[in-house]
């Protein structure tokens, strides 16, 4: 099952919409900042900061076989260089066929090749180990962890911060004439 990447349509966010079934799922995916259930006019705010020259962030779609498999976003800080990956999910129906490694990666390279950008970090609460997991694997570094950073309902979840450097991304896997491989 190949994934290929492509940007994320406003068409696309009644499928997401429908993979978070709960408030609890829906904060582990979003954080705090979004309302249960997820709804349109959420994805269309997010959707309105991938617009203009320099974007607050971009929104990808993973794609197999016609159908949206997967979802991330980074946030752009154009100022210092860095990314921020966020909101990453793979379509339930999707789940455990080995996606979310070669969407990100896809999202890793394409983040890399502009030049603007120096840093890639992402922030994942530490319970979700199968996501640790494949950060891990593609070359992320784990960079402490904020305890009890946030409450859902009467629970405290702690977050991990995990980086990425363009030199660590080098380092494992080389560019060649000026893109990544």
């Amino acid at each position: 099952m190949q994934i290929s990447l492509r940007s994320f349509l406003p068409q696309d966010a009644a499928q997401l919409s429908a993979w978070f079934p709960s408030a609890e799922a829906l904060t582990q995916w979003g954080g705090s900042g979004l309302s249960f259930p997820l709804d349109a006019a959420q994805i269309t705010e997010m959707h309105a900061s991938t617009l203009g020259d320099a974007p607050a962030r971009w929104m990808f779609a993973g794609v197999v076989d016609g159908d949206l498999a997967g979802h991330a976003q980074v946030a752009l800080d154009w100022d210092n260089g860095v990314g921020r990956l966020s909101r990453v999910a793979i379509n339930p129906r999707f789940r455990g066929h080995g996606l979310a490694q070669p969407f990100l990666q896809r999202i890793i390279e394409r983040f890399f090749a502009d030049v603007h950008f120096e840093r890639l970090e992402l922030n994942v609460y530490t319970f979700n180990t199968a996501a640790i997991r494949t950060y891990l694997k593609l070359g992320f570094i784990e960079e402490g962890v904020r305890r009890s950073s946030a409450r859902v309902g009467d629970i405290r979840w702690d977050t991990a911060l995990y980086g990425m450097l363009r030199s660590d991304l080098a380092a494992k896997r080389p560019f060649q004439n000026g893109s990544p491989t």
